[in-house]
């Protein structure tokens, strides 16, 4: 996803960086990208200012190669789930505003054209004030065994970062955080419904959120689900209804509800082509969005304006906030639901 990305944003990429010479050599070659090394420091000595490092290993592995390239004056775009914990979080927001750089983290689905669309009806007073919002996922994503796309050495560890909080969790928590503002409470339950994950990471959570702008959430995916799918997303406010179908916005504010037409500067770029090589399941789902959270960066770099209206930049400190919730629902569940209060000490 990083590598076509970047390139489509006007991005020269140099180098990958990897573990295993030989895997990462030929990687590489496979991309076209001149370099493939195994330490950070060779990739960053191969180019002049400004560099850029984007972070796409797994969760257990972001901090180090994050605040190394920091350190060095580099910008950064490090992938979600961002860290393994706040604490770590916490690091890494210190480190980028230390260095000064621009520090993003990747959050792509702001740019989904459906959430997106949402996002701006709701900023912009269409249902009024948000009062009740849902999210349910239904899927069969680990039912039948993880995709090939997926790495499971990780992706079924927690002590790594794995479960669907982390795959897919954060990016709900960071679309309602973008629309309704903090979170300052949470209650959740996680759970195992498929035996491929008995004991390890989870493949179910269920949580509910209230924000301190007063609008309650819950949040429920499940990953371990045979048969057809199930996705709902809707936020009721108290002039209207908002809610996501099949790719379009609908918005009931009167006695009927209509489809909402995507605003040009909203578009996408068209997907790619479906790739036949299973690594590359998700990429015509995700690349479009990927590719203009790397234009974001671009422009950020190059000192140009941001839209006010468009799809909101997810930083460092975003990440943390995010972090923070999907580590209360963790808690939350340890203590059978517990409500975990994550307002500020007055």
């Amino acid at each position: 996803m990083h590598v076509p990305a970047l390139r489509a944003a006007g991005f020269d990429v140099v180098a990958l960086v990897g573990r295993d010479p030989a895997r990462t050599t030929a990687r590489a070659s496979e991309l076209g990208v001149a370099h493939g090394v195994t330490e950070l420091a060779e990739a960053l000595s191969l180019v002049s200012d400004p560099v850029v490092v984007t972070a796409a290993t797994p969760p257990d592995s972001h901090v180090e190669p994050v605040l190394d390239a920091l350190v060095a004056g580099a910008h950064v775009l490090c992938e979600k789930p961002f860290a393994l914990s706040s604490a770590d979080a916490e690091r890494m927001v210190r480190a980028a505003a230390d260095a000064g750089t621009i520090a993003l983290v990747g959050c792509e689905f702001r740019w989904a054209m459906d959430e997106a669309l949402a996002g701006r009806l709701i900023r912009d007073g269409a249902i009024g004030v948000p009062q009740v919002a849902a999210f349910v996922q239904h899927s069969g994503l680990v039912a039948n065994g993880l995709p090939q796309a997926f790495n499971g050495d990780w992706w079924l560890d927690a002590s790594r970062g794995g479960g669907i909080i982390n795959a897919a969790g954060v990016h709900v928590i960071d679309r309602f955080r973008s629309w309704f503002g903090e979170v300052e409470a949470v209650s959740g339950q996680l759970g195992h419904v498929s035996p491929l994950t008995r004991g390890g990471a989870e493949d179910t959570y269920t949580a509910s959120l209230r924000f301190a702008s007063g609008c309650m959430a819950t949040l429920q995916h499940c990953a371990g689900s045979k048969g057809p799918g199930l996705r709902v997303c809707r936020v009721v406010g108290d002039a209207g209804t908002v809610w996501l179908e099949d790719g379009a916005v609908r918005l009931a504010d009167g006695d009927s509800d209509r489809v909402v037409g995507v605003p040009a500067d909203l578009v996408l770029p068209a997907p790619p082509e479906a790739a036949s090589d299973p690594r590359e399941v998700f990429t015509r789902i995700e690349l479009p969005s990927y590719t203009r959270l790397a234009e974001r960066l671009r422009d950020l770099i190059e000192g140009r304006a941001i839209d006010p209206a468009a799809p909101a930049t997810p930083t460092f400190a975003d990440a943390l906030r995010t972090q923070r919730v999907a580590d209360a629902i963790r808690a939350s569940s340890t203590q059978s639901g517990a409500w975990i209060d994550l307002r500020e000490p007055a």
